[in-house]
């Protein structure tokens, strides 16, 4: 399939392709999830989901695994290090990771928390792969490589909240370990300055892979269709054992 991209158009091989979908989930983007109550406005990190809700279901119609990749601690925290803890908490009296938000009582970014899961108008279907991760980068400490290894994935497509941060050092590390990256810019959204988003893309298109959007792969795959091809592929699993030649 051959789709509109910066800094040039580029063919993609669904069957190689995972869309790894980050931290769309309450904590970051529901109101009365953790930055809704520490005063950040959830309006920006909403915007991705109608492009999401449109671009995803096309993707599952290709075969191509969708990868929820959500913050999701362990209840004791164990495993964090005390910079992490500290920068979001800083005084150490406020809410942070971990504690309960007053009115739903979850705990913030806990794994199997209601503040840890997908937001409600995006939904994950009973074929997607969820992944927690617990830093900004997915690929730390995460079974995420391996996943992605077992899927037979090269091309990375991204999407999610923070673009500049989370989303950003994801992609980072993914084509720094030997992925092709395509970040989905309508699909990507922060609620940091709007010029902290301008240069992630500037950075991605420039030093990364490539900037498309999900409208841009919906009208790919319309062109693509128009020529003959349709109807729905399997959607690829995990090999779980030799592979079969």
């Amino acid at each position: 399939m051959t789709m509109t991209a910066r800094p040039q158009d580029l063919t993609v091989d669904l069957s190689r392709c995972a869309c790894i979908v980050v931290d769309m989930q309450n904590d970051f983007c529901s109101r009365g999830g953790w930055l809704d109550h520490i005063g950040v406005d959830v309006g920006p990190a909403r915007q991705p989901i109608a492009p999401l809700r449109a671009t995803i279901p096309a993707l599952r119609r290709e075969g191509v695994p969708i990868v929820w990749l959500n913050w999701g601690n362990r209840a004791d925290r164990a495993n964090l290090p005390p910079g992490v803890l500290h920068v979001y908490d800083p005084d150490g009296e406020s809410i942070g990771i971990g504690d309960r938000l007053p009115g739903s009582g979850a705990r913030v970014l806990e794994a199997g928390s209601w503040s840890a899961e997908v937001v409600d108008e995006l939904g994950v279907d009973e074929h997607d792969i969820c992944v927690d991760k617990y830093r900004m980068s997915g690929f730390f400490d995460t079974p995420l490589d391996a996943v992605l290894r077992n899927l037979d994935t090269t091309t990375l497509l991204f999407a999610g909240v923070n673009v500049d941060q989370c989303v950003l050092a994801t992609l980072t590390d993914a084509a720094c370990i030997g992925y092709d990256v395509v970040l989905l810019e309508d699909c990507s959204a922060t609620t940091s300055p709007r010029w902290c988003k301008d240069a992630t893309v500037y950075n991605v298109a420039q030093c990364y892979g490539f900037v498309s959007s999900g409208r841009a792969l919906l009208e790919a795959l319309d062109t693509r269709d128009a020529r003959g091809r349709t109807g729905a592929v399997e959607p690829r699993r995990p090999q779980s054992g030799p592979e079969e030649t």
